[in-house]
């Protein structure tokens, strides 16, 4: 019991001394047998493992009586050693998904509070960029879901420690839900005011998105800085609504907001060549791509023999091929 309880560091130290003596011992013991370093290591190894392949034997007595000793010792100390690895490892698993390890990647996405709207954000996140880290915030026990680029954090979102836990700091942006459990919307787009003045209290250069329930309280969101807005309540009941006048039109907004088929939205970097948004408009259609929009802008069109603004946020309708072909 003292070996299983004895410190971590001095366990790892004696074991690797135990095998370099050990690989030293048995060359010095059975010369014949063991002629050089590596074979006498792999006998070593093969043996405190229980592996026992049975290729490499000591023939002398002394190397024999040594690898009685190295049976009882070796493998026991390597077998506590092995135990350690892997409770260390399965309690890593544990913590990771209860949301109790620290975040320490940068420029990853952050997504507080889960609900299944939560859920379909992450999966058109992942199909839009595979090679982005994603971290949820949540009060649950376990995590939601779990894989190789997607990390869980416990806790509030309005603590600054489960936020820095994630390290926000060095997020490329912040995307908050309304909290589904609460029923008055007042009171949800409380708490996500909460949230986002915390957020932008301590990682102000964090783009943030937030979700609100009524427009009228956008200009509570203003005052602290929030980026953009999302309004779930208005977007569907408007697009019902176009729906019902316009039959078809559900598709077209569907193709535009999601990833997995038909043309979809990007936003792409204004090239040197591009002095007016004709030069860019007339160039992009060429590549089979549509220049609609410049930031907010949805009258691009009308503008065409104006100069494109220094800092432009050009956005385009084509298919993903155009669009790495354009970016390239």
């Amino acid at each position: 019991m003292k070996m299983v309880d004895m410190n971590n560091h001095l366990l790892f130290i004696l074991s690797f001394l135990l095998i370099f003596l050990s690989t030293v011992l048995i060359m010095i013991l059975d010369p014949e047998t063991f002629t050089n370093w590596f074979d006498a290591l792999w006998w070593v190894m093969t043996t405190v493992t229980t592996v026992g392949y049975g290729d490499y034997a000591p023939i002398t007595t002394e190397g024999r009586v040594f690898a009685m000793i190295l049976y009882v010792l070796g493998i026991g100390l390597i077998g506590v050693v092995i135990g350690k690895v892997v409770d260390g490892l399965s309690a890593f698993r544990v913590k990771r998904e209860e949301g109790k390890i620290m975040y320490k990647g940068k420029e990853h996405f952050i997504i507080i509070g889960w609900s299944k709207k939560a859920g379909y954000a992450l999966h058109e996140m992942i199909n839009t960029s595979k090679d982005i880290d994603i971290v949820i915030i949540d009060e649950r026990e376990k995590a939601p879901i779990l894989s190789e680029n997607i990390y869980f954090v416990q806790g509030d979102g309005v603590s600054i420690e489960t936020l820095e836990k994630a390290n926000i700091k060095e997020a490329k942006s912040v995307l908050i839900f309304a909290d589904d459990s609460i029923e008055e919307t007042q009171l949800v787009d409380g708490k996500t005011l909460l949230i986002a003045s915390t957020v932008e209290s301590i990682a102000p250069e964090v783009h943030t998105v937030v979700e609100v329930m009524e427009e009228s309280h956008i200009k509570n969101f203003q005052h602290n800085q929030v980026d953009d807005f999302i309004f779930s309540h208005e977007t569907i009941s408007s697009l019902a609504v176009r729906t019902i006048f316009s039959e078809g039109v559900s598709q077209v907004y569907g193709q535009l907001l999601q990833r997995n088929h038909g043309d979809d939205l990007y936003q792409i970097p204004k090239k040197p060549e591009w002095h007016t948004y004709g030069d860019a408009f007339h160039d992009l259609l060429k590549e089979g791509a549509t220049l609609i929009a410049d930031g907010k802008n949805l009258g691009v069109n009308r503008m065409l023999d104006q100069p494109i603004r220094e800092q432009a946020k050009l956005y385009v309708v084509c298919d993903e091929h155009t669009y790495e072909k354009i970016t390239k």
